[in-house]
């Protein structure tokens, strides 16, 4: 069997480690085996954060299109409802940053909702006592 000599394979994993955990305390940005478990740990934290980001993101804009179909008489199920009956597809990001900075054009699609819910519910109210009798 032939001999292998790794010197740069090896060198070059370990610099991309060091390069990884540089400034980490004591032995996790020097030692090789507390490098590796100091990268990964990291890897795992910076992932679960990548998800967690969306998440918190996601949560943001419904708390802002919540606050502004609100000042427009709406909750925001109703809101939500109410567009895709309409038919209008805008995604949260953009309807959270309506409502933040452009209210007007927010208040005018409320409008538009706020008119649908309320043919929605002026069905029901028609077709409830009917079903009662």
């Amino acid at each position: 069997m032939p001999r292998v000599k790794r010197g740069t394979v090896r060198r070059a994993k370990r610099k991309k480690l060091a390069k990884l955990t540089k400034g980490n305390f004591l032995t996790k940005g020097k030692l090789y085996r507390a490098m590796k478990e100091a990268a990964d740990r990291a890897g795992r934290f910076a992932y679960r954060g990548r998800q967690r980001k969306k998440r918190d993101f996601r949560r943001l804009w419904i708390i802002r299109i919540s606050a502004g179909a609100r000042l427009n008489g709406l909750t925001y199920s109703q809101f939500i409802w109410g567009l895709k009956k309409l038919g209008i597809e805008l995604d949260r990001k953009v309807m959270s940053d309506m409502a933040a900075r452009d209210a007007a054009a927010f208040a005018e699609l409320a409008a538009k909702v706020k008119v649908a819910v309320d043919a929605h519910q002026a069905e029901l109210a028609k077709a409830t006592p009917a079903a009662q009798a």
